[in-house]
């Protein structure tokens, strides 16, 4: 019984000591949970907070943008058409000669659109503000049905001048719907190089060609005259026909009497030994018979 009560007596006195130790555990237990609840909507309200600013910044962008489409007052390209441009000779643009391309137009919705005009321009590549070449724009006029396609032609010949160097090319398509709402679709918005064109009979080659053509005649003219005082410094060879074809002569038709006359001469002449006297007598005997 002793030992009993001691027992009882040892666990009252040693059962609070373990109350009071669990105590303040529990209470720190508690306020952790209670600093981790309470610190847990500042992070919410944190993330709420940030979520709420980029909404707000995006909202702003948006109509900061929508603003500055509305003050710059140039018309975007509609959702409900698609364009197309093709380049009949390809993308090569040789100065001072016709440049050609076909512009494709859909009507993807379900109202019409009047296509209004098309028109082309050279810009400054650095900025595409300053023109330095504008075309004249096509007006069209044409009604595209929904779901209908167009093409339209166009042609331009860009200056003898910028060949050789970039310019940016701008082809823009304006149309509108039957609302009156103005539209306006770039096509074409790209730096492009002017390349030089090769014309085979341009003013320096012609030149060239004048030129060769004088030095050449003028070579063969002093040629010419080279050959000509040569010929003249050289002494004429004299020639000395002979008596040797004198038979093949047909003396048949010459009378006699004549014929001997004419022989005798020519003897006489080619007779070296009668001297000029003799021939003077006979001569004057024959005179005065």
């Amino acid at each position: 019984m002793l030992a009993l009560r001691s027992l009882l007596l040892f666990a009252l006195l040693a059962f609070p000591t373990k109350l009071l130790r669990r105590g303040p555990l529990v209470a720190a237990q508690d306020a952790t949970e209670d600093e981790e609840a309470i610190d847990d909507p500042v992070v919410e309200d944190e993330d709420d907070e940030a979520e709420v600013e980029e909404d707000e910044s995006t909202d702003l962008t948006e109509e900061k943008e929508d603003e500055e489409d509305l003050s710059s007052g140039e018309p975007k390209a509609s959702p409900n058409a698609d364009t197309t441009i093709l380049f009949v000779k390809g993308e090569d643009f040789p100065a001072n000669d016709i440049v050609k391309f076909l512009v494709g137009f859909t009507n993807k919705g379900t109202e019409d659109f009047t296509i209004d005009s098309l028109d082309a321009s050279f810009r400054y590549p650095q900025d595409y503000q300053f023109y330095i070449q504008n075309f004249t724009a096509l007006t069209l006029n044409t009604i595209v049905p929904p779901q209908r396609q167009a093409t339209f032609e166009y042609s331009f010949i860009p200056a003898e001048p910028m060949g050789g160097r970039p310019f940016g090319l701008v082809i823009n398509l304006n149309y509108k719907d039957v609302n009156g709402n103005s539209f306006q679709d770039a096509v074409f918005n790209q730096t492009v190089t002017i390349i030089e064109k090769e014309d085979f009979l341009d003013g320096e080659t012609i030149f060239m060609y004048l030129f060769l053509g004088g030095l050449s005649l003028l070579v063969i003219v002093g040629l010419h005259q080279l050959l000509e005082s040569r010929k003249r410094k050289r002494p004429a060879q004299k020639v000395e026909m002979g008596t040797s074809n004198q038979n093949d002569v047909d003396m048949s038709w010459i009378p006699a009497e004549t014929l001997s006359q004419i022989m005798q001469s020519r003897r006489d002449k080619a007779s070296p030994r009668r001297s000029p006297r003799k021939r003077a007598q006979r001569r004057s005997a024959g005179s005065d018979e």
